[in-house]
């Protein structure tokens, strides 16, 4: 499972394009209903939950899917950030990696935020790098509290981000 922050609409493409395997997506049950989106998310393997319900649906479909080993992207923060950084994650994540038993991928993405943030409409020219950190085995991952989890993915999330940001810097000073 990939634990990716939220910078931008950008994310779950540049998420598509970082990983060599298919992918997966969660995603909030009311971004289905919009009309080109909804056909895109369904056409990608996206996933609805429901984040004012319970979701049953969702995590049900999410579990048949990870036991079936297909990769799923997840957007622990729950949301697209205010300022660009990394902010608190929920927990959800947690009972989904241990019922599917699965290696969680940490991965950070800077620039996304100042190509589109979200209070604009449409995006800019810009550079965006992502960073994929080291895995988190399942094993590790049963070993854990979900408070425990939720701090060492959250660390590992902010440390990729870092490296991102590090290396579009580093792409800036080299023209």
């Amino acid at each position: 499972m990939l634990l990716t922050n939220h910078q931008s609409h950008l994310d779950p493409v540049l998420m598509g394009i970082a990983c060599q395997r298919r992918m997966n997506y969660l995603a909030r049950k009311t971004l289905f209903d919009v009309p080109v989106l909804g056909w895109i998310i369904r056409s990608v393997g996206g996933i609805s939950i429901d984040r004012d319900g319970p979701g049953l649906a969702g995590i049900k479909e999410t579990l048949w899917r990870l036991r079936r080993r297909e990769m799923v992207l997840m957007f622990p923060e729950g949301r697209r950030t205010d300022n660009g950084e990394v902010g608190p994650l929920k927990p959800g994540f947690c009972a989904l990696a241990r019922r599917g038993n699965v290696t969680l991928l940490p991965v950070g993405i800077d620039g996304a935020y100042d190509v589109w943030p979200r209070t604009h409409r449409l995006p800019r020219w810009g550079r965006i790098n992502v960073w994929i950190g080291q895995p988190i085995g399942s094993e590790e991952v049963g070993q854990l509290s979900d408070e425990q989890l939720v701090d060492l993915v959250s660390r590992r999330m902010k440390a990729c981000q870092m490296a991102a940001r590090g290396k579009r810097a580093a792409g800036r000073r080299s023209r």
